[in-house]
């Protein structure tokens, strides 16, 4: 092993041990990280719960949350959590910038970024799995056995199929084949931007929605307040607000 090599390597040990400083976390758990993608790399290491690892990207190491508890026999485990909605700490309504890069805190409220989505599903197949609760606290998800984002040339296109129903009804099926828009870059196919008209942060608006993830954070369901929140519309049929949303990805062996 050259020299140069060895310093590579020692570098990337240290920037791993101070991600947690850096990223105001208590613990991050780390599986042979020079060697980890994804949460599939994680969980076929000495690891098994639920919490944040270190993955390695292109440009370094990353903190994502590994979800190793959704699903039953066939679906545990493997999960990378790319977007979480639970309490209205964090504030979605953000630039293209913010939602390319990625911002919020990995342990709690989080977008994990763009362009992350892209490098990730662009060489390997990908599943995507959608966990809804309302404020009842029932609880339903939606399977989808392929997901990919395009590159930032391309607007980070969103490309999803083979719908698998767990009860929450399927309100991706609308956002298929579209761009990602923010309030200041518009690419939804509606004559108004969607993002700006619904208060939602970003994501892959058509004319407008009928899931909207990053929208504006309701903490109950009073029944007066429609077209806003964070919504998964042909769960009951509704526009009502959920309690929380998980987005994430798993890749297909």
């Amino acid at each position: 092993m050259s020299e140069a090599m060895i310093t590579n390597m020692i570098v990337l040990l240290c920037l791993s041990a101070l991600f947690p400083v850096l990223m105001g976390t208590d613990e991050v758990k780390s599986y042979d990280f020079l060697h980890t993608k994804d949460c599939s790399d994680n969980y076929a290491g000495e690891y098994s719960t639920s919490g944040v690892y270190t993955i390695i990207t292109a440009d370094g190491p990353v903190q994502v949350y590994c979800d190793v508890e959704s699903g039953g026999k066939n679906d545990r485990g493997h999960w990378t959590v790319f977007l979480r909605r639970m309490d209205g700490e964090v504030n979605f309504f953000r630039r293209w910038e913010s939602y390319k890069k990625g911002f919020g805190n990995t342990t709690g409220e989080h977008w994990l970024g763009l362009e992350l989505l892209h490098q990730l599903t662009r060489k390997d197949q990908y599943k995507l799995r959608v966990d809804l609760e309302d404020f009842e606290g029932k609880k339903v998800y939606a399977l989808y056995e392929s997901f990919s984002v395009g590159s930032e040339a391309d607007g980070y296109k969103l490309q999803v199929s083979g719908f698998v129903n767990g009860g929450a009804g399927d309100s991706l099926y609308y956002h298929n084949g579209m761009k990602f828009s923010t309030y200041d870059k518009d690419q939804d196919n509606s004559g108004k931007n969607c993002a700006m008209k619904y208060f939602g942060g970003g994501f892959w608006y058509n004319s407008c929605y009928y899931t909207n993830p990053t929208g504006h954070y309701l903490w109950e369901n009073d029944g007066t307040l429609m077209d806003t929140g964070a919504t998964w519309y042909f769960w009951k049929n509704s526009w009502d607000p959920l309690k929380s949303i998980t987005m994430k990805i798993r890749r297909v062996m």
